[in-house]
């Protein structure tokens, strides 16, 4: 009888998808927030134990800085998208808004933004990661604005930042999206008077 030497991987098998444990990960946190979610939330509901969890994200702050790509990548904000260049800057800073009222409220059991949300958690590492995602949102905002109104871009692009964040917040608490659609257009219309004098 002739046998292969049939080589295998050292190690057990990992149990777990790890993309489909940062889909569920995402989910928890911006369910709960960073903060409330423990490494053994995470750990019993990917039926993980705690050395597969830390050799696959290191930590939790690890796991949160790989949700929060995802996020960026399914279930953001597309700035890119509504903050065109053909548009009118108001227009498109409207849009914004009153798009994040809609996302942000889209499920009420996951409701606001996880960036938002992420840049006010106690964990200094998932802050920090929070942070790339708004400091970029951010300087969009104040670029498209610098193009045409360099004398308001500081002012409206903090008046833009301040409502997303009291919309986040409020759909936290569990506002509907109509009224924060109200919040948003209102926003919206304050800002294209400013702009148009």
């Amino acid at each position: 009888m002739v046998t292969k030497n049939i080589s295998r991987p050292r190690g057990r098998p990992r149990r777990f998808d790890p993309e489909a444990a940062v889909a569920t990960a995402q989910k928890m946190f911006r369910a709960r927030g960073y903060d409330a979610v423990s490494v053994a939330d995470v750990t019993e509901a990917l039926g993980i134990n705690p050395p597969s969890f830390y050799a696959a994200f290191g930590n939790k702050a690890g796991l949160y800085a790989r949700a929060l790509e995802r996020y960026s990548a399914t279930a953001a904000i597309p700035f890119d998208e509504i903050l065109r260049p053909d548009r009118p800057v108001g227009e498109s800073l409207a849009i914004l808004m009153e798009e994040a009222a809609r996302r942000y409220a889209a499920d009420p059991a996951a409701a606001g933004c996880l960036v938002l949300e992420g840049i006010r958690c106690n964990d200094e590492e998932a802050r920090e990661a929070a942070r790339v995602f708004y400091t970029a949102a951010e300087d969009m905002v104040r670029r498209l604005i610098a193009e045409h109104h360099p004398d308001k871009a500081e002012q409206v692009t903090d008046f833009v930042t301040t409502v997303m964040a009291g919309l986040s917040a409020k759909a936290r608490e569990g506002q509907d999206a109509e009224r924060l659609l109200a919040v948003a257009r209102l926003a919206g219309r304050a800002i294209m008077q400013d702009l148009a004098g």
